[in-house]
């Protein structure tokens, strides 16, 4: 009898604890969410002066009017580059670009491309569009820039570092939660065809 006792308590025990399992994974950090939602809107605008530029350097190279502004949105292109990529926050970039885990050095590199983006407009008549195209992408990425740095002044990028490390260390306890949960599952079934 208390042999059947255990093994009915195992199970409920087991339920419960993947039931507490399941609740912890449904929710998220708020604070993360967030800042996962701007870091991709960021990394869109940035991708916009991309193109902007990349429009404007053609279109520079074509006419052959202003070969130095060509190059010129060359070097924006590839400095835009790399404020998409320190979006990603991918980890090998982020190893050899310190300054771009810190928020007030991002916002930084941001506001450069934003006034590299705007700088030397074409306001001839028929480049109205693009000269359009390249205030909305650089005003756009100047905010997300200013945002950047006055959250890195009040140590928001820091907090989202420890509750990104305290998210990783409770994924890590949830899978190994699950780990003892199978390897008990299958004990349990080891033992019941030993007794049989």
């Amino acid at each position: 009898m208390a042999g059947n006792g255990d093994e009915e308590g195992l199970p409920r025990a087991a339920s419960s604890t993947s039931g507490a399992a399941a609740r912890v994974r449904a929710r998220g950090d708020p604070l993360l969410i967030v800042c996962r939602c701007f870091s991709f809107i960021t990394a869109l605008t940035a991708i916009l002066c991309i193109c902007v530029n990349v429009l404007s350097a053609v279109r520079s190279f074509k006419d052959g009017s202003d070969v130095f502004d060509g190059i010129f949105r060359c070097y924006a292109v590839v400095i835009a580059l790399f404020v998409v990529v320190a979006e990603t926050e991918w980890g090998f970039i982020m190893k050899f670009w310190k300054m771009l885990e810190y928020w007030a050095g991002r916002g930084m590199l941001q506001i450069f491309v934003a006034v590299m983006t705007r700088a030397f407009p074409n306001e001839s008549s028929k480049q109205k569009d693009l000269v359009l195209l390249q205030n909305i992408a650089s005003y756009m990425l100047l905010a997300c820039g200013l945002i950047y740095v006055i959250s890195g002044i009040l140590c928001i990028g820091f907090l989202k570092r420890a509750r990104q490390k305290k998210e990783v260390s409770r994924e890590q306890a949830i899978k190994d939660l699950e780990e003892l949960e199978q390897r008990r599952e299958e004990l349990e079934a080891l033992l019941i065809m030993e007794r049989a």
